[in-house]
């Protein structure tokens, strides 16, 4: 069974993950929620409290289908902020495996730690004039290699359901169940 992992730091963006998470768990991915703080209680942009399933430092070791990097701008900040998290990042890229930030995340997460490694990306607004290291694409979602970004939360099912085709391997599944949710994709 394919298993993706969403980061949640403190400010994360609750749309960006919850329709990500609903997605993926609706075509039977395993989704954990790992905290990137102290505890598994997490709050996010607008202030809504979440409990993770673990901490990230409780599964550090393990490797993932995917990892989802949810924005939100004190969100994607701390997930910037965090060396347990661009490690974890780094050792999941290295490894092949899908890298999926969406709003400000790919420019404040992987642009600023040199993470984007060049690829092509989307992210929000214009911080992508801060970043050196890739190469900002304007459109709904961006896939180079094992990097799929998407632009913000306006395109969140785009994005989700194009990480759901690639984990899985097969579009055909992820139509099916993007029509069923009446959604164009």
């Amino acid at each position: 069974m394919k298993k993706v992992a969403v980061l949640l730091a403190p400010g994360f963006e609750e749309g960006e993950a919850i329709v990500t998470i609903d997605i993926l768990r609706r075509l039977d991915v395993t989704v954990e929620l790992l905290s990137c703080a102290d505890s598994r209680g997490v709050t996010s942009y607008h202030g809504i409290p979440m409990v993770a399933d673990s901490t990230l430092a409780e599964r550090s070791a393990e490797l993932y289908d995917a990892i989802v990097l949810p924005g939100g701008p004190q969100g994607s900040m701390n997930l910037a902020a965090n060396p347990q998290v661009i490690d974890f990042v780094a050792t999941h890229d290295a490894a092949g495996k899908w890298i999926c930030p969406i709003c400000s995340a790919a420019a404040r997460v992987l642009g600023g730690n040199g993470l984007l490694k060049g690829r092509r990306y989307v992210c929000s607004g214009e911080l992508w004039r801060d970043v050196k290291d890739g190469q900002y694409v304007d459109a709904p979602v961006v896939e180079d290699g094992n990097l799929i970004s998407g632009k913000g939360l306006g395109h969140v099912f785009d994005f989700a359901l194009t990480i759901a085709a690639r984990v899985l391997g097969d579009e055909a599944p992820v139509r099916e169940h993007a029509d069923h949710i009446y959604y164009r994709w």
